[in-house]
């Protein structure tokens, strides 16, 4: 078996495959025609159990579509080759969050044959509140599979493509159909504005921010419409609240070209959730015990109070905010993490890409020197096995594909702080492995790639009686340890991590969607100016 990046390589860049069971490789234009051929070295790969070998064939630069074979018959999925292979992709990869939205109607002007009634339009009720009461909630992004919309989660997936657009605006000049487009501003930002403007009705008064708002369990598999379960705004958290405070900042200075009050209400957002995280400096969090849905739980908050107080001393500059970041520094707090648990690579991300001279010089070295050691890691264990994948066999979790992704983002932001090109070609041997070269041989976005995965867990793909499955969609992955009826203990016995996976919509513990998994593949296509 070849496995390939099943939606393409850039024409002057790096091209690699990976050959496993076989020493023997050609490469075939459209035509058929043998284009490369040669021999590869196998080594066993721990990862995907696989004696495995690495294909370069970076020399070939002629635009076109190809395929490999192997000496036993095996074809590989056709790709192509060109300037910019991933302009639908980039563009799906963005219009997912359109298709996630809660709270208004996806009308076939824009969905598509995937259109479907406004949802979830009933007052939410808020949970310990005394005295009780209903507050209108309209808006947000659903999470994943499910309904829920949940700050953490939301905050992730919005400070992913709000830091690469701070990075690479231009790359975000593209037009995404959705309602707001030709509005002036940007579509990507009209389509984040949908989950910001959710995320101020989830703050309180005196800027404690609710947890997340979901029925008290998971609906079934229906239409969002049809979903008549009512929403419930569980309790302030540190987590949310920090977590606000750090997206409103970085929101307020990305929006304030283009809507100036827009970015005041965010400003002042992140201002009430400043004040209330210096008025509870504790950790604060506790999912009702009588709420059934994704909890979220985190065990620890001072990451994402490094974050908060990273992006507050860009928003006004206090020095309480820099003593903030020392004090949080010395329990050394992992500052390349990206995901919705673990954010101080946020926190590094707002420090390095302000003008030099912001920050103390310090602190901006020590960020940045903390950076390229992390980076230079995924390089070591990405060079190490045929995939040049940045993983572990232990580290086949749930979501295995975000770390995947946001493992592209650490080693792009190393790309843009050094201009290293190692960094650049190893990210994208991380986008090859989402796209298909991997041991399944299956590319974990749908509609894009010849073996794309077609069956995620998510409740409208299931409802919606349409065969086709909406394209853009990244899948959660393999999952090592599974956790569901078709992918478990028993069903995953003697197969290797990466292959620890199911392409069923029952496997939500390997096949879910979330927006948190889709908003670092747009970050990485930005970057790599798809």
């Amino acid at each position: 078996m070849i496995a390939v990046n099943q939606s393409g390589y850039v024409t002057k860049g790096v091209k690699h495959a990976t050959i496993a069971g076989a020493k023997h490789y050609e490469l075939h234009d459209a035509k058929g025609s043998v284009v490369l051929s040669g021999d590869v070295k196998l080594i066993h790969d721990e990862n995907s159990g696989a004696e495995a070998g690495l294909i370069d064939f970076s020399e070939v630069e002629k635009a076109g579509t190809y395929y490999f074979t192997d000496e036993k018959g095996s074809q590989s999925a056709r790709f192509v080759i060109g300037r910019k292979p991933y302009g639908d992709l980039y563009r799906d990869a963005m219009r997912m969050f359109y298709f996630q939205r809660c709270g208004m109607e996806l009308t076939p002007e824009y969905a598509g044959k995937f259109a479907h009634k406004a949802c979830h339009c009933m007052e939410a009720r808020v949970l310990k509140s005394r005295p009780a009461r209903r507050q209108k909630l309209l808006g947000g992004w659903h999470d994943a599979g499910d309904y829920g919309r949940y700050v953490t989660a939301g905050a992730v997936a919005l400070a992913h493509m709000l830091y690469a657009f701070e990075m690479k605006p231009k790359a975000f000049d593209v037009s995404l159909n959705i309602p707001e487009s030709g509005s002036g501003i940007p579509d990507i930002l009209s389509e984040c504005a949908w989950e910001l403007d959710w995320m101020l009705q989830m703050q309180e008064k005196d800027g404690g921010v609710h947890h997340k708002a979901t029925s008290m369990h998971f609906a079934d598999f229906i239409m969002p419409e049809d979903d008549r379960l009512v929403p419930v705004m569980t309790p302030v958290s540190s987590l949310a609240t920090a977590d606000q405070a750090a997206v409103m900042a970085l929101a307020s200075r990305i929006y304030e070209p283009y809507d100036k009050k827009r970015a005041a209400k965010y400003k002042k957002s992140a201002l009430l959730a400043a004040k209330w995280l210096q008025a509870n400096p504790d950790f604060l969090f506790k999912n009702p015990s009588d709420v059934h849905t994704g909890t979220y739980e985190d065990r620890c908050d001072a990451d994402e109070r490094l974050w908060a107080a990273a992006e507050l001393y860009l928003l006004d500059g206090k020095d309480e905010w820099i003593w903030l970041i020392r004090q949080i520094l010395e329990i050394r707090v992992n500052t390349t993490a990206l995901g919705w648990a673990d954010v101080g690579g946020l926190a590094a991300m707002a420090v390095l890409l302000s003008p030099a001279g912001t920050f103390p010089k310090d602190l901006r070295t020590r960020f940045k020197e903390l950076w390229i050691e992390g980076a230079d890691r995924l390089v070591t264990i990405a060079s190490e096995n045929p995939y040049e994948l940045a993983f572990r066999p232990y580290e086949f979790h749930w979501g295995s594909n975000m770390q995947v992704l946001c493992n592209a983002m650490v080693l792009l932001f190393a790309h843009h702080l050094t201009k290293d090109k190692k960094y650049a070609d190893y990210a994208r041997f991380q986008l090859d492995y989402i796209l298909g070269r991997n041991a399944l041989d299956i590319s974990y976005v749908t509609g894009h790639g010849e073996r794309a995965f077609k069956d995620p867990h998510n409740r409208p793909t299931v409802a919606d009686g349409i065969e086709e499955v909406i394209p853009g969609f990244v899948s959660g992955g393999p999952n090592a340890h599974g956790g569901d009826t078709i992918a478990n203990r028993e069903t995953l016995k003697g197969k290797a991590p990466m292959c620890c996976y199911a392409d069923d919509w029952r496997s939500y513990s390997t096949n879910e969607i979330t927006i948190y998994w889709n908003s670092p593949l747009v970050f990485v296509l930005a970057y790599l100016g798809a």
